[in-house]
């Protein structure tokens, strides 16, 4: 009776340990999992925000521009940027084919928090190209359509 309590005991240490072990690892699939699909997600964001933002610079520079043949001021530099972003963007969706299969998990994170950066800081260049959309689109408007 005394040894069976003893293998009774070492059983159930086993299948405790054994379900230990399985949560973790379970835990450790599901967090990397989601660290992957967080990745893709804020590339995919940060690739339509760039996108955005391009049109609607292209939008604001058709608006101001005199001539058609030549570029609005400014208009060669900001498509530049943006066009600069989106190349980064591309080096970051590579990295992503190529290396975070077998990246660490602090890898990844580290990359998720890169994309969410670069989306924070491009949110408030769009919301001044809103307003400057805003702005140009009345000034052509009073333009146009001088008080009656």
């Amino acid at each position: 009776m005394f040894s069976f309590a003893y293998y009774a005991l070492a059983v159930m240490t086993a299948i405790v340990a054994g379900l230990l072990g399985w949560l973790f690892a379970h835990r450790r699939r599901r967090r990397r999992h989601g660290a992957l699909q967080d990745l893709m997600d804020q590339a995919d964001r940060l690739e339509t925000d760039l996108k955005d933002c391009r049109d609607r610079l292209q939008r604001a520079h058709a608006v101001m521009q005199f001539s058609p043949d030549q570029p609005a001021v400014g208009e060669v530099e900001a498509q530049q940027a943006v066009d600069s972003g989106l190349r980064a963007l591309l080096q970051q969706r590579l990295w992503i084919r190529d290396r975070a299969p077998s990246a660490s998990q602090r890898e990844l994170d580290d990359a998720v928090s890169a994309l969410v950066r670069a989306r924070h800081q491009l949110e408030p260049r769009l919301q001044a190209l809103d307003d400057a959309q805003t702005a140009l689109d009345t000034a052509v408007r009073e333009h146009f359509q001088p008080d009656r």
